[in-house]
């Protein structure tokens, strides 16, 4: 098992994921973070945080769970559904940026996409990853990516965060 993270990456991933989306969307007033549960929901409290420092204002952000669109609901154990949480805002004409945390076959997205399109209409949709690992099964990319880490696909990357795990790192497990 290495660390490919370190809390001080990862806090500086963030703030550059944030610059990059205020400068990638130009009104930031229309910019709605929904984290996918669980760890990307604390990610996306983070860079809203970050954001709304930034350009002075608070960002609209919330959770969205995708348990129930997910295409190995069959295949897996019975997990909890976690609370989708919509800002005020709704996600109606505004520019939806999804967080997640680490990209990997790119089902997530897609069950995310599906959950979305239950909730309404945004104007875009954009994908930020603190990590992207690569060996994507659809065609899906992030538009946002705190660290590309080229892996094996027996390996497994594991995030640890503070809220959650008492400690914030990226960890790499397995050949």
């Amino acid at each position: 098992m290495s660390v490919a993270l370190s809390a001080p990456d990862i806090s500086r991933a963030l703030t550059r994921i944030s610059h990059e989306i205020l400068e990638a969307n130009q009104k930031s007033d229309q910019i709605t973070l929904l984290g996918i549960p669980t760890r990307g929901a604390h990610l996306a409290l983070r860079v809203a945080a970050i954001m709304s420092q930034i350009a002075g204002h608070e960002i609209a952000v919330g959770m969205l769970d995708i348990t129930m669109h997910r295409d190995d609901l069959r295949l897996r154990p019975p997990r909890a559904i976690m609370p989708t949480s919509i800002p005020t805002q709704g996600v109606e004409g505004r520019d939806v940026i999804l967080i997640d945390d680490v990209l990997f076959s790119g089902r997530t997205i897609r069950a995310a996409l599906d959950a979305l399109g239950e909730i309404g209409r945004p104007h875009t949709v954009q994908l930020a990853a603190l990590v992207d690992r690569g060996h994507r099964e659809l065609p899906i990319r992030a538009d946002f990516v705190g660290k590309n880490l080229p892996t094996s696909p027996t390996q497994s990357v594991k995030l640890h965060l503070t809220e959650i795990d008492g400690v914030d790192e990226v960890l790499i497990e397995g050949n």
